[in-house]
């Protein structure tokens, strides 16, 4: 059984339904949890955040359990609550969103002790470019240090780039950063439009060359519907269909992360693993909202 912890930023999610609005919870990193959970076969899936005492932090720690996440690591402060973002979508399913997580409870994340232990109780550390970016600087190089060392005592890391220039101060800090992230990973999930957003790739083949470049080897880089390829370049490439309706992209990049880390959790091999990650997100991009109902996945 692997245990695999995911870290980042929960908030409370409001969307538009019908003449009204509808309130979920959502967040990169908890997306991925949720649909990794839902797909692994052998083993546990944990949340480790920061939230508040207040009725949405309550309302997402519901949640969680309800997911069968396992919700020992999330910590409590009084003085924040839970960021709230809303979202719209467009007749593509394309996404426009607006925050308030300033004061978002998670911004205290790795300034505690007890944040770097948990670490220490998984097999496989999931975490995010959000993730880092909402982080002190000092919390931040906390959190890489520990990562780097864990690595050497045989745990697993696997990263999303999920490059958002609003959450950092400049694109320079992102790339120093994000790179360093790249350098303590094993299992890598970027998306082409954040690296060639953040590095300037020219192209597919250039992210893939820069990526190879480091080091990684396991993981996928996600192309939207055009399918994933294989950092491994030995893993042959092939094609995948696209989604047949496009209702709400949310979620996408993120449930692709989940389906994939439970396949591999579960032992699968690369080309099992990157199908597995795009069957779960074709079926989430069909339907509105970021964690879509367990029945249907």
């Amino acid at each position: 059984m692997t245990r695999i912890l995911c870290i980042g930023e929960a908030m409370a999610e409001i969307r538009r339904d019908g003449p009204g609005y509808v309130v979920g919870f959502a967040g990169d990193t908890f997306n991925t949890a949720v649909y990794c959970r839902r797909r692994l076969r052998r083993g546990t899936v944990g949340y480790l955040t920061r939230i508040g005492t207040d009725p949405l932090s309550a309302g997402f720690l519901a949640l969680a359990r309800q997911e069968g996440l396992d919700v020992t690591s999330v910590g409590r402060e009084r003085a924040q609550n839970i960021g709230i973002y809303t979202v719209q979508t467009d007749d593509r399913g394309e996404r426009s969103f607006a925050y308030w997580r300033d004061a978002s409870a998670a911004r205290q994340l790795f300034r505690q002790p007890e944040d770097l232990a948990a670490l220490d109780t998984a097999d496989l550390i999931y975490l995010s470019g959000i993730t880092l970016a909402i982080l002190s600087p000092e919390a931040r190089m906390s959190l890489l240090t520990r990562l780097a060392a864990l690595r050497q005592g045989g745990k697993c890391v696997a990263f999303d780039s999920n490059y958002r220039p609003k959450l950092w101060p400049d694109a320079q800090t992102a790339r120093r950063v994000i790179t360093q992230a790249w350098t303590v990973t094993d299992i890598a999930l970027p998306s082409v439009d954040d690296e060639i957003a953040l590095f300037q790739d020219a192209d597919d083949a250039a992210v893939l060359q820069r990526l190879r470049g480091l080091g990684l080897r396991q993981g996928a880089l996600k192309r939207g519907a055009r399918g994933p390829v294989a950092l491994d370049p030995d893993v042959a490439a092939f094609d995948f269909p696209p989604a047949a309706r496009v209702v709400d992209t949310t979620a996408a990049g993120d449930s692709f992360n989940g389906g994939f880390l439970a396949a591999w959790a579960d032992g699968a091999d690369t080309t099992a693993c990157l199908s597995a990650g795009h069957a779960l997100a074709r079926i989430v991009v069909s339907r509105p909202g970021a964690i879509v109902a367990t029945e249907d996945t």
